[in-house]
């Protein structure tokens, strides 16, 4: 395959679903700039250090730390085949530095934004509905349990309704993701590279068409 994937989406549009499912059937690692930060708070390398000394200042890490340490995780041997990004690039300027990074690897950029409008998003919010013992989701509107307030598989157990799950927290993260990502749909969108997809669908339908894109790309 030899592919970057990029996949972007507002939060709710169901881009981990379809992070997990291209990383399960294509045997593509999945690059998430959160993990690496925490794997390397654990590490004693250079680098390592070189991080925790600016997030010990309370500093935002700069973007051409965060290519560098992109840059590590994505040499190893598990991503010479492709790899999948999860918050990164967040920027332009990062969007730029990944450029760069693909060509030394000999690799293609794929951008995929996945497309949800806010009514979708707030039923999808708004109607979750969690099990406290086994973690299962459940949704009001699209995937209710037997009892409206208890889990399927856990009677004993009441589901709980995440506090930030109302609508307007979801105004709020929208207005935040469409501040700082529009300049970047923009940038992919500018060269012809944005593959828009309606996130409403069913998963499996989503997963088909996001697979026939990367595989279809040059």
């Amino acid at each position: 395959m030899n592919k970057i994937i990029v996949l972007m989406g507002v939060p709710g549009a169901g881009k981990g679903t379809q992070a997990r499912l291209l990383q399960e059937r294509n045997k593509l690692p999945q690059i998430s700039t959160g993990d690496i930060f925490r794997e390397l708070a654990k590490e004693e390398t250079a680098l390592a250090e070189e991080v925790r000394a600016v997030q010990a200042t309370g500093k935002l890490i700069s973007d051409d730390l965060v290519i560098r340490v992109v840059h590590e995780r994505t040499n190893r041997a598990d991503c010479k085949d492709g790899y999948i990004l999860d918050g990164f690039p967040r920027t332009t300027g990062q969007a730029a530095m990944l450029e760069k990074l693909a060509v030394e690897q000999g690799k293609k950029i794929v951008a995929i934004f996945i497309d949800v409008p806010f009514v979708e998003l707030e039923k999808r919010t708004t109607g979750r509905r969690i099990c406290p013992v086994c973690g299962e989701i459940y949704n009001i509107y699209s995937k209710p349990p037997k009892s409206d307030t208890v889990c399927d598989l856990h009677p004993e157990a009441k589901l709980t309704h995440r506090a930030d799950d109302t609508v307007e927290k979801i105004k709020v993260r929208l207005a935040t993701y469409e501040q700082e990502t529009r300049p970047l749909l923009d940038y992919y969108e500018a060269s012809h590279r944005l593959h828009r997809i309606d996130g409403t669908r069913d998963p499996e339908v989503i997963y088909a068409q996001i697979e026939k894109i990367v595989m279809s790309t040059e």
